[in-house]
């Protein structure tokens, strides 16, 4: 156990320790300026050279603000402006618009890392990742969770068996959206732009994808059920969400989500042996309780919060790519998430278990 503790936080994922990315920030939002920016700044091996916002006033002049080389608009960056600045370019824009970027990207044969979920609908990630391999470009779905050493670290336990055979996982994501972004006309509630929901699409996807990291299991069904009270969720279905899912071999799993509760995050896995306990689980700072017989513990990685995830993605990203790596957050993986995604809300509308 000491050996393992003592090697919680490397990077078991890294190959090299040279060479620079050149980054493009597309979508000026507070995630970007305020955790993208810095954490690429801060990584090893990446840096910000261009800035894309919805004009060239805004974006020049966050440029100059934060010492960013170019600063352009989004019909600049379709047009091919400053393309010899930059190797890769970060999607952080509202979902129902990454597509038409990742076009002009793959066009101009860039890297693209995407936030997630990748697209507003199945057709249009499915149109997202054709575009990627036609013009065979790296791509890459930016689950932030997937170099978290906790969860790295959780995968391996799976793995060597402290669980035993999973039995069942219980995820949970939810935040007060209003109370965080007091708009009632954010783009998150809005289904033009968010896609089929808020919760599920926004912080559902966590558990969802995190399970599916650490088990290495799909859902196979889903059922669902969702509602929305509280005016501002009125165009949106699921201001508060719940679904059971069965995963490859038969393993069981509750997830919850809502953007209008007491934020709280946790993923436990539990099986025939043991248990694992992420909680909190997303978000920076997540901590790891293990149970197995008379055995309890509890591990935490002390400074790590969104930021230093950023930070751990970008560097993997740009790993792969100045060695030409394999990215297993490709594309397809994150179509699957899609495809898991409008199963819920299919399971939640139909009120029947609907099958992957």
């Amino acid at each position: 156990m000491k050996d393992w503790l003592d090697g919680y936080d490397e990077r078991d994922w890294q190959t090299t320790t040279e060479g620079t990315v050149r980054y493009a920030l597309l979508g000026l939002g507070w995630w970007s300026i305020d955790v993208a920016l810095p954490a690429i700044e801060n990584s090893d091996l990446g840096e910000v050279t261009t800035l894309v916002s919805s004009s060239t006033e805004k974006a020049e002049r966050l440029a100059d603000e934060h010492g960013v080389a170019h600063g352009i608009s989004y019909d600049e960056f379709h047009d091919g402006a400053a393309t010899d600045a930059y190797d890769a370019v970060y999607v952080g824009t509202p979902n129902a618009y990454h597509l038409e970027y990742v076009e002009s990207a793959a066009a101009m044969g860039k890297a693209v890392i995407c936030e997630k979920p990748m697209e507003s609908t199945v057709d249009r990630a499915e149109r997202m990742v054709e575009v990627a391999e036609s013009e065979a470009i790296p791509l890459m779905i930016a689950y932030r969770m997937q170099t978290d050493p906790t969860v790295r670290r959780a995968k391996e336990l799976v793995e060597a068996g402290f669980v035993g055979d999973p039995v069942s996982v219980y995820g949970n994501n939810s935040q007060p959206l209003l109370e965080m972004i007091p708009d009632e006309d954010q783009w998150r509630l809005d289904p033009d732009l968010s896609g089929y929901g808020t919760s599920v699409m926004d912080l559902g996807i966590y558990s969802l994808n995190t399970a599916r990291f650490i088990l290495d299991r799909d859902p196979v069904s889903v059922q669902s059920q969702m509602r929305s009270d509280h005016e501002a969720f009125s165009e949106v279905p699921d201001e508060r969400s719940g679904s059971l899912l069965v995963l490859e071999d038969g393993v069981r799993m509750v997830t919850t989500a809502s953007q209008h509760a007491h934020e709280d995050t946790q993923l436990k896995i539990t099986g025939t042996e043991g248990q694992i306990d992420l909680r909190p689980a997303f978000h920076g700072e997540c901590k790891m309780h293990l149970s197995r017989g008379e055995m309890t513990a509890s591990v935490a990685h002390e400074g790590f919060d969104s930021q230093r995830e950023m930070r751990e993605e970008f560097d993997f990203f740009a790993d792969r790519l100045l060695t030409d790596g394999d990215i297993p957050a490709d594309g397809r993986h994150g179509l699957q998430d899609m495809r898991i995604i409008r199963a819920v809300h299919q399971a939640a509308e139909s009120g029947d278990v609907v099958t992957l």
